[in-house]
């Protein structure tokens, strides 16, 4: 029986072949000699990092990406290995590892298996070969068939996949047919987002014109209506329930006991620690980011909390303790996400007050408006809320 705290480990990969279109990670395309750089430099912060977390004990790993695919097995493997002679692992932690079709192979794959690796998350975006083109993706549908095909037969029984709706010009049957294609494979996981438009990506120079129009209330010409994306929306939740999916948080659905314990800790305000290029690390109520410049991280500019303890050098854009009042509002806006809301009781073992001496008046605005529900000790957000989610999470802000 151990008393150590639970902890989530998240390890960033920026690296990848090309940058997809509408991607607004911190992502980069980059020569073998800087992928070698980079991983030196993550196996040096997770010795040095470790320090900080006696009292915790591992309970998921993720690495993230960009593509931490792109790496080479004997670099993924050194990581894994670095990270279990340095941290303490809960019994049966999930450890999941980003890719994309079209940078696996068998031998990747089993690397994979036998370094402790148990759930894969693969970035396939859509079944359908114009969609992947306009998304700028690097790979077809069949190899993303060969690929899980491969992850099968070497043992992975969690695989997530990661889809994308709300494109140009598509219509409700052509999600459907993706939906549709993805569900005969009998995945644990599936993320189901809808596509943002962000700044400062190929599509915002795009489309950007066109998601003011439809902000505006005008019809787009290019992004399918509001209406469309509402519907496809729900014939995600229809069509996946059918196959014995559950809805677990707005964009994620899983079979019965494979819901993705790293994601809900990010969800419950679960401790994590981050490594790499920009990551983010939350502990003792303090958030803390790595540099975003891979110049600055190859130096080691990288942070950790007994430096931010004894050093104001970081300035104050890389470290923010939290108010109770913070603690308060994430942990509303992010268990609202969860189908299982937010718990009247949590609130009080977290906060020492009740909720409504807080939230009062939002609780029973959001009530009266048919988008918030109460059932016993749970909060959640209705269908009608998940529709309007920003808006009703943006009433829990205090200040």
């Amino acid at each position: 029986m151990t008393n150590k705290k639970e902890l989530e480990l998240y390890l960033h990969i920026p690296f990848c072949i090309q940058k997809c279109k509408y991607c607004d990670f911190l992502s980069m395309p980059a020569d073998e000699t800087a992928r070698s750089r980079y991983v030196d430099m993550l196996l040096q912060e997770i010795k040095e990092k470790a320090s900080d977390c006696k009292g915790y004990q591992a309970a998921t790993v993720f690495l993230g990406g960009g593509t931490p695919s792109l790496l080479t097995d004997a670099q993924i493997s050194s990581i894994m290995e670095t990270l279990q002679d340095y941290f303490s692992f809960a019994q049966g932690a999930e450890i999941t590892i980003e890719c994309n079709p079209g940078t696996l192979d068998r031998q990747k794959l089993s690397s994979y298996y036998k370094s402790g690796i148990n759930r894969l998350s693969i970035g396939l975006q859509s079944a359908i070969g114009r969609e992947l083109r306009l998304l700028g993706r690097i790979h077809t549908f069949q190899q993303f068939e060969e690929n899980y095909g491969l992850a099968r037969e070497i043992g992975f029984q969690n695989i997530n996949v990661d889809l994308i709706s709300g494109l140009p010009k598509q219509t409700v049957r052509d999600w459907e047919y993706t939906l549709e294609k993805v569900l005969d494979l009998e995945l644990e996981h599936i993320s189901a987002y809808s596509l943002i438009i962000e700044p400062e990506t190929p599509f915002f120079e795009t489309y950007g014109e066109d998601e003011l129009r439809r902000e505006q209330g005008s019809h787009p010409l290019y992004l399918p209506e509001e209406e469309t994306e509402r519907e496809m929306y729900q014939r995600t939740k229809a069509l996946l329930e059918q196959r014995g999916y559950r809805r677990y948080e707005i964009s994620n659905y899983a079979k019965p006991g494979r819901e993705c314990r790293h994601n809900t800790g990010y969800w419950r305000r679960v401790p994590y620690l981050g490594f790499g290029l920009g990551s983010a690390s939350f502990l003792e109520e303090t958030r803390f980011s790595n540099p975003s410049s891979l110049g600055d991280y190859l130096n080691g500019r990288y942070v950790h909390l007994s430096q931010l303890l004894q050093s104001d050098s970081f300035g104050e854009t890389d470290v923010c303790k939290l108010t109770k009042h913070q603690q308060m509002e994430e942990f509303m806006f992010l268990g609202l996400r969860m189908e299982e809301g937010v718990s009247r009781c949590g609130f009080r073992e977290n906060f020492g007050i009740d909720i409504e001496e807080i939230y009062k008046k939002p609780l029973q605005g959001f009530q009266k408006q048919g988008l918030l529900s109460q059932k016993g000790d749970a909060i959640s957000l209705t269908e009608e809320g998940i529709a309007v989610s920003n808006y009703v999470l943006s009433g829990f802000l205090i200040s």
